[in-house]
């Protein structure tokens, strides 16, 4: 009889892809897995590597399994992911991990185990990364970028359309760069239009990180017009003054970057934008600070997250000059994520008394959560919906909002 197999995914939800793969392989193999890790006799865990809080997570998550296997609770640990395939002498440091396996390879799911709550999907188009930003490590792990073929996605997009599920989120490192491995150039807005025609029964598709130089006015004008694309923009700029995203490698600049903020609330009216930043960059100065935090300000994006400069070794960036005490970029970090709160207060109060769509997630208590288009899943703010009828997850609800926080909303259930 075979194991049974209990699978941990840490990181990004392309790594949460990779295990869905991973675990769909192994039920083909008519394997046993288990959702319930204190179930499993062999635990696999999928690993992050991108900064140092992952690498961090990532140990200690081995650690605890670790602890687990010399209790006898389990009997076999399998690391993979981004850590194994990164620090490939791990074995050294942790001899009770029964094997290290690396990355998995791109491929086309034999089956679906979710490891997602079953009304949401992840759809990868694409592997690896055509960017050489100077600070992340991902090419050096993942490789240059590799579209996945379409006829694949487009088996997979249909194969989620007759399970059922309510909103598809197509991801990759930098989704805008499908095709550009194949035709020179990029094909998003092409494979998108054939997703869309895949699946009439799904009724939220959701793109998740946009490079900024490669997003089209026809990926714009398609996201515009096609009712069942949310209207959420992921725009990672990372930052806004010249000499910094020279350094970091980022092919556009201030001036491309404004408008393109433009160029897109005038395609998208009511769009929501988000972005991510990075802050404490190696040399960033105090006055480029304050031009990045006078440029969210301006700005107002609907969504925002920062991170800390992670010195991460391997990446041309850890070899620069400059480097900024953790104090000081903790201190910019705080101060940028202050002014987005403000920002989120005062985007959320204008839904007040209005009605809106909401996905629901789950039960919580009393009341149900949910999200609205302008929020990706385990990323973005959720809705606390109180209802007279029981509200199944997947299930989209039209709520009135009745009261807001600074990132969540509050709403009652008006349908009957």
């Amino acid at each position: 009889m075979k194991q049974k197999i209990g699978i941990l995914s840490l990181g990004c939800p392309r790594n949460l892809v990779d295990a869905e793969e991973i675990a769909g392989r192994l039920k083909a193999k008519k394997y046993s897995l288990v959702e319930d890790l204190s179930k499993a006799q062999v635990v696999l865990v999928n690993t992050c590597a991108f900064i140092r809080e992952a690498k961090e997570e990532s140990i200690e998550a081995i650690l605890d399994l670790v602890e687990l296997k010399k209790q006898g609770r389990i009997k076999k640990i399998i690391v993979c992911g981004c850590l194994a395939q990164r620090y490939r002498d791990l074995f050294k440091e942790l001899p009770e991990v029964d094997a290290f396996v690396g990355a998995p390879e791109p491929g086309e799911p034999k089956g679906r185990f979710a490891l997602t709550p079953r009304h949401y999907a992840y759809l990868k188009i694409c592997e690896g990364c055509l960017n050489r930003c100077s600070y992340c490590v991902i090419p050096e792990i993942k490789g240059p970028l590799k579209s996945r073929d379409e006829e694949s996605l487009l088996r997979q997009a249909r194969l989620f359309n007759r399970q059922g599920i309510s909103e598809l989120n197509i991801i990759g490192q930098d989704i805008t760069g499908f095709g550009v491995d194949r035709a020179g150039k990029s094909l998003l807005p092409e494979l998108l239009r054939k997703i869309i025609g895949a699946t009439p029964d799904i009724d939220w598709i959701r793109l998740l990180y946009l490079n900024p130089e490669r997003v089209s006015d026809e990926l714009l004008e398609l996201i515009a017009s096609s009712a069942r694309v949310c209207k959420y923009i992921d725009l990672p700029v990372q930052h806004i003054n010249n000499r910094i995203l020279k350094m970091m490698h980022r092919g556009a600049d201030r001036e491309k970057i404004s408008a393109l903020v433009k160029k897109i609330r005038k395609i998208i009216p009511g769009v929501c934008l988000r972005t991510s930043l990075i802050v404490g960059f190696p040399s960033e100065t105090e006055e480029e600070f304050e031009e990045l935090l006078d440029f969210v300000r301006d700005t107002g994006f609907e969504r925002l997250g920062a991170f800390i400069y992670s010195r991460e070794e391997g990446t041309p960036a850890c070899r620069f000059k400059g480097h900024i005490p953790r104090r000081i970029k903790q201190e910019r970090f705080n101060r940028v994520m202050s002014a987005q709160q403000e920002i989120a207060g005062k985007i959320n109060s204008g839904f007040l008394g209005k009605i809106i769509p909401v996905l629901i997630e789950e039960k919580k208590g009393a009341d149900y959560l949910g999200r609205t288009q302008y929020d990706a899943p385990e990323v973005d703010g959720v809705v606390y919906i109180k209802s007279g009828r029981v509200l199944k997850p997947g299930e989209f609800i039209r709520a009135e909002i009745t009261d807001t926080l600074e990132y969540d909303l509050v709403g009652v259930d008006k349908q009957k």
